[in-house]
């Protein structure tokens, strides 16, 4: 049997360590791991909020009263009691979600919102264009029930609430974790979020126009550190994107760019740019951090314990037999 040398490690692992910086044994900037953008900061800047940067004061009393009102959101029962049944018992409690327990914080300072331009933390909305194509996308998404590939993509299993597959990459409510391998000429990054993978072409080219994946195309090349990451051909069924914590619309014919900078052992600097004539009267900007976690992604097998689509097709018919 052959000697297991610290050389053979290093290959093993994928990983080449140098005084300047961790590298892939290939010779490109290491990001690979597991990583989590879970934070309470949401994409847009609350009303009662000013400044992109609060004090550490201001940044506990928010994440206590988020606290509280999780607590609140599930209600106190006494051991025993009857509960009453409604009529719409909704999803599931706050047992289930795992948003984080503090706000965002870079560079030592708190950010109350992801969105950093505009400088008042708000999405610069095309107000027409919302109010034309948002009611009509809400319905054929959310209500219309007599055709399942009109349903909106998480209830299909096919991609996550919001924007948590990306591009942009924003946090939700639970499953804030991806994990990046890269090979040469590739970086992958996984999703734990309905288990997406979206692959990107290092010093590639993009696909013909026609083809418009979930993830939207995406194509890289490295700028010293940092990786530079710009897609576009989005998905059709991908321009609006809900979740509790935010909602977009991102057209077919955005253009995103996307910068990964390893900072630290344990964090990743992620920052992009949304560029969306259609949607928007400016571009936004945007910037987290991805932190190392020591967690496993598992599959997320939304498929196998879909009960909610059959349902609501079902209920439909049901209701319109009545």
């Amino acid at each position: 049997m052959k000697k297991f040398t610290f050389c053979s490690f290093i290959l093993f692992t994928g990983i080449l360590f140098t005084d300047e910086a961790e590298k892939t044994w290939f010779g490109d900037p290491n990001l690979q791991g597991t990583w989590s953008n879970q934070s309470l900061t949401s994409l847009e800047r609350p009303d009662e909020i000013e400044n992109l940067i609060i004090s550490d004061q201001d940044a506990a009393r928010y994440a206590f009263y988020y606290q509280q009102f999780l607590e609140a959101a599930d209600g106190e029962f006494e051991v025993g009691e009857q509960i009453e049944a409604a009529d719409d018992p909704g999803g599931y409690n706050t047992e289930w979600m795992d948003p984080g327990t503090q706000l965002l914080k870079i560079e030592d300072n708190f950010r109350s919102s992801v969105i950093t331009y505009p400088e008042d933390g708000k999405l610069p909305r095309k107000l027409w264009r919302w109010a034309i194509n948002g009611p009509q996308t809400v319905y054929k998404m959310f209500v219309r029930a007599d055709h399942p590939e009109e349903r909106s993509l998480g209830e299909r299993c096919i991609v996550g609430f919001g924007s948590s597959g990306g591009p942009p990459m924003l946090n939700v409510l639970y499953n804030n974790n991806y994990q990046i391998i890269q090979s040469p000429g590739y970086v992958v990054i996984l999703v734990e979020m309905n288990h997406d993978a979206r692959i990107i072409k290092i010093d590639g080219q993009h696909n013909p126009e026609n083809m418009k994946p979930w993830l939207g195309d995406s194509i890289g090349y490295w700028e010293g550190e940092t990786l530079v990451v710009k897609t576009k051909n989005m998905h059709p069924q991908q321009e609006f994107r809900a979740g509790i914590r935010h909602q977009i619309f991102i057209s077919q014919d955005a253009l995103i760019e996307e910068r990964f900078t390893r900072t630290s052992s344990d964090e990743i600097l992620y920052q992009f740019i949304v560029n969306d004539d259609k949607f928007y009267n400016d571009v936004w900007k945007g910037e987290m951090l991805l932190r190392k976690t020591d967690g496993k992604i598992y599959e997320y097998a939304c498929h196998e314990g879909n009960y909610a689509m059959e349902n609501i097709l079902a209920g439909a018919r049901a209701e319109e037999k009545q």
